[in-house]
């Protein structure tokens, strides 16, 4: 049994995410204790235990202990993957995109002969506090894997969720591959070709969401961005697509050569419209300006991918985060895949180099021919 110290480094929810994803493609018992720990309170949340729930299922066969709310060690014995039709729902707000961060690795794995598809219904926050919007998943996330890695995967979103009710719901196909993710290379971002985004009310008056917008807009022509290349749409949510009420705000910038970097900020009760939308021009802006060809968020969650590719990637960064150190620490902790970070001269950007191990997944054995061999 491999064991992990979930108290390392970032020591949140990534480490348990990943590292369960890791043990079930390589079919390898793990024990991760300390989750969470310095987390207030420490331990498994619901949306934690929902995900590591939802790779039992994938797992077939394979046993969990400790996969309950408040738990501080998990022990996780996997099974073989197979592809099939799942669901989670932590009954919370929490965020429908890390149910998606767990369970996609393994679904694109599953062991069968030929290709199938996966069908994955989760429930809860679509917007949510400390996670990725689903927004965000769907206009830089899912592009940049499908771009880089040739992982195509369909995303429909039936109704959203907010903090703090969630009640969103999304659907997910993934279709499962024989060969390994392909390596890559992406070191120069270019100039910004457009700005976009979705500034975004449920259950809110209109205004609201345009303030969001406008703010937003003012702060990135402040900021030098030329105003004939922002296009930032607002809107309400109707009642039929939007549980509860919420509000928030998306944007993302294009480049030249193909980058899409983001910024973003999600409504709280008493928040002000316009100072989400300078929050997430803030955070746009501040990701532009270190020269990297991907964002903070971006940074991280590609690396569980990196590390399973064939070959050599390399990816320009701004700045690492904790997150992105964690995720390549456990990355080398649990498979062969190998990191190293390669300073620019003027410090700031860095290049993440990833030796990947080339992972495919094992092919399931007929028992009835096996028996008769």
């Amino acid at each position: 049994m491999k064991e992990i110290d979930g108290s390392t480094l970032e020591g949140g929810g990534q480490i348990l995410r990943n590292a369960v994803a890791f043990a079930a493609l390589s079919r390898t018992p793990i024990k991760i204790s300390n989750i969470r720990k310095g987390r207030r309170p420490p331990g498994l949340k619901a949306q934690h235990a929902a995900g590591v729930n939802l790779i039992g299922q994938i797992s077939k066969g394979s046993t969990l202990v400790g996969a309950v709310k408040d738990s501080q060690t998990l022990e996780f014995f996997p099974g073989e993957l197979q592809a099939g039709e799942y669901s989670a729902d932590p009954g919370t707000a929490g965020a429908t995109t890390l149910l998606l961060q767990v369970s996609l690795p393994t679904l694109l794995f599953s062991n069968s002969p030929e290709p199938e598809i996966s069908i994955l219904r989760l429930k809860g926050g679509t917007n949510a506090i400390q996670a990725p919007q689903i927004d965000y998943t769907e206009r830089i996330f899912l592009p940049f894997i499908k771009k880089h890695f040739d992982i195509d995967v369909k995303l429909d979103i039936s109704c959203r969720g907010y903090y703090p009710k969630g009640g969103g719901q999304i659907q997910v196909t993934v279709s499962t591959r024989s060969t390994p993710l392909p390596s890559f290379t992406l070191l120069e971002r270019g100039a910004v070709t457009a700005v976009r985004g979705r500034a975004y009310v449920a259950g809110l008056p209109p205004r609201l969401a345009k303030d969001c917008r406008d703010a937003a807009r003012a702060l990135l022509v402040k900021k030098g961005v030329e105003p004939s290349i922002i296009e930032i749409e607002y809107l309400r949510e109707s009642p039929s697509d939007a549980f509860g009420a919420g509000s928030g705000i998306l944007l993302w910038a294009e480049t030249e050569h193909g980058c899409i970097l983001g910024g973003s900020a999600i409504g709280k009760k008493g928040s002000d419209a316009a100072d989400l939308g300078r929050e997430a021009a803030e955070e746009l802006i501040s990701n532009l300006a270190h020269g990297g060809v991907v964002d903070e968020y971006l940074q991280d969650q590609w690396i569980i991918f990196g590390a399973l590719a064939k070959g050599k990637s390399r990816l320009r960064c701004g700045p690492l985060t904790l997150h992105t150190r964690t995720a390549m620490w456990l990355a080398e902790q649990l498979t062969d895949a190998r990191f190293k970070e390669i300073p620019d001269e003027d410090g700031s950007t860095v290049i993440i180099e990833c030796d990947g191990i080339g992972y495919t997944a094992p092919q399931r054995v007929d028992t009835m021919e096996s028996d008769e061999a």
